[in-house]
């Protein structure tokens, strides 16, 4: 059926059915063996140069090339270094009379200023080639220079091996860009997204589909973004993720949806988050939970950077409380053990060296030891408490012993390993902070319970377990979905009698729901993270272009930033000024200031 209307939609109505299928899935099948084949991509295609300064090598000697870029380095007036987006190369000024214009030029310019040279690619003289660098055998004898732009005194230099505060960083973040580190962490993002697009759409016929930045607001979850209209008191609110949008797409019909989708949560100041971030977000119709499971596992595989170590599926899975009772979280990082606050330090007559020793009978210490296959002169922490929270205790105590031991040079936690982990099984449920009474969604309000818990909604809701997954890497959440509810008034009842919402809100889901919804599930990655622990990067800041600062603010533009208040008139909004706050109100004549 999916080939026949396929066929009719490339314009096959004419022609057999068959046939078309045939040609298209022929074609299809070419394209992708060659895009599986490793091609070189055209770097010097519509620009002014021949070859870029990173590329050359002994195989081009004899070569005439023009090469721009920026001047990274000069010595004694006699070589330079240029340097573009793909690496470095040495530059010979040249120190005759007749090309007395050229060294002025090369001579003259401040470091960072922006050349284009013209000339022969020679062997530098032996004994003078450097290995360290890829281009190290080779040199550019220039004949022709061009200054296409002067750079002023820079406010930092433009090498990794220089220290430099995040802040100036962020408030100079062009220049930032043009260091090898975050050359290499972008373009990294970039190929590993192409091969996902490539693993979604070319050979799993998912759909690219944009969805609204402007939405309204979801009950539940993370604050949200606030955004005035023209309509008296009427707002929009910018998504946290397309989770409605995604599900209306398969009850339309789509079945296989996928973005690199915006998301934006106003959660503070928080040093591991950005307000706006980037999620890949799928979703699927007629699936269950293995086979999402089954292709994030193909999808990360297929996507792996190719200088790293091949991932390993299928990944492992663990239940919520088997997390939470061997690691006292639900993200462990599996790179090392050490699965269970007093201190015990075992002896082999059996007297433990503790205060809490005289608290164990001798049966549980004997189960104790067997358990934990205590050795002697080892140690045991311990600390007791309600469950959830005394598991948490550990799990942070667990992290802490890490940073020690790795401080006094034990390496537990590999850089180079990826420790992928499936966590499942989590509470649908689980009591408000501020209200024990009252329930909230553990994750949020759309997912499915498991199958084998329904019975218990309507007597222990507490009880439930979801159809929630979260995927964990190297103790790092980076992904998280679930089966969604495809029925109507069940979805009424989890949002209306257990969560008390208002189910107005979702008025229009709820009606989608009730016209033929298809089973469906997904899930969401986090771009910025999982770039992150893949390149090694001390934050998600160094993996995005232009990121704000952990209190939110962009430090190079100095957003977010004043609204005078004829602007803000049309939008029916008048500031309210903290009482601290007039002086600044009067300095700054009035102007809307979002932080007040």
């Amino acid at each position: 059926m999916f080939s026949c209307w396929l066929s009719r939609l490339c314009g096959g109505l004419s022609t057999p059915t068959g046939r078309v299928t045939h040609l298209i899935q022929g074609s299809l099948s070419r394209r992708l063996m060659l895009s599986s084949q490793r091609r070189i991509p055209e770097l010097n295609s519509f620009v002014a140069r021949t070859n870029t300064c990173g590329e050359l090598r002994s195989s081009h000697l004899g070569q005439e090339v023009t090469l721009c870029g920026w001047i990274q380095y000069r010595r004694q007036n006699i070589f330079l270094v240029l340097r573009d987006f793909h690496g470095l190369v040495q530059v010979v000024i040249p120190q005759d009379e007749s090309a007395a214009s050229v060294k002025k030029i090369l001579c003259e310019a401040p470091m960072e200023s922006v050349v284009q040279v013209s000339g022969t690619v020679i062997s530098r003289p032996p004994g003078q080639e450097n290995p360290k660098m890829p281009t190290g055998e080779i040199e550019i004898k220039v004949k022709s220079a061009q200054l296409l732009n002067t750079c002023k005194k820079l406010p930092f230099e433009i090498k990794d091996f220089v220290k430099k505060t995040e802040a100036l960083r962020l408030q100079y973040r062009y220049l930032d860009l043009r260091s090898f580190q975050m050359q290499y962490n972008l373009r990294l993002r970039s190929r590993m997204v192409m091969k996902m697009r490539e693993y979604l759409c070319n050979l799993h016929g998912f759909v690219d589909i944009e969805t609204p930045t402007l939405f309204k607001r979801t009950p539940g979850g993370a604050k949200e973004f606030v955004i005035p209209s023209r309509e008296p008191g009427k707002f929009y609110c910018l998504p946290q993720s397309p989770q409605q949008f995604k599900q209306l797409l398969m009850v339309g019909g789509l079945d296989r949806y996928f973005q690199v989708a915006r998301c934006y949560r106003d959660e503070g100041s928080r040093p591991d988050r950005q307000p706006e971030f980037t999620q890949i977000d799928i979703e699927m119709s007629f699936v269950d939970q293995i086979g999402i499971q089954s292709l994030i596992e193909g999808l990360l595989q297929y996507s792996w950077p190719s200088d790293k170590d091949p991932v390993v599926v299928p990944f492992p899975s663990m239940t919520f409380a088997e997390a939470l009772a061997s690691y006292g979280t639900d993200k462990p990082d599996t790179r090392f053990g050490m699965k269970e606050v007093l201190p015990v330090f075992p002896k082999a007559n059996r007297n433990w060296n503790s205060p809490v020793a005289k608290s164990i009978m001798e049966e549980q210490r004997s189960e104790l030891i067997r358990l934990m296959e205590i050795q002697e002169d080892g140690v045991v922490l311990l600390t007791a408490g309600e469950h959830r929270k005394a598991c948490s205790v550990l799990g942070k105590l667990r992290l802490e012993c890490a940073d020690l031991l790795e401080a006094r040079g034990l390496v537990l936690r590999d850089p180079a390993l990826f420790s992928f982990l499936w966590v499942v099984d989590f509470p649908l449920f689980l009591p408000k902070e501020e209200n024990p009474g009252e329930l909230e969604s553990a994750h949020h309000p759309f997912t499915a319970p498991h199958p084998s818990d329904i019975h218990l909604l309507h007597t222990e809701p507490k009880q439930v377990r979801s159809q929630h997954y979260d995927l964990v890497l190297n103790g790092n959440e980076i992904g998280g979905g679930s089966i969604r509810i495809h029925d109507a008034e069940l979805q009424r009842y989890i949002l209306a009698t257990l969560l008390k919402e208002d189910v107005k809100l979702l008025s229009h889901l709820l009606q989608a729901l009730d016209f033929g919804a298809p089973p469906h599930g997904g899930i969401a990655l986090g771009l910025d993270r999982l770039i992150c622990l893949v390149t090694g990067a001390p934050s998600i800041r160094d993996v995005i272009a232009f990121p704000k600062s952990f209190r939110g603010h962009d430090l190079m533009s100095n957003a977010p930033d004043s609204l005078p208040p004829e602007e803000l008139k049309p939008y029916h909004i008048q500031v309210s000024w903290p009482a601290d706050s007039e002086a600044e109100k009067s300095s700054l004549n009035q102007p809307y200031h979002p932080e007040s």
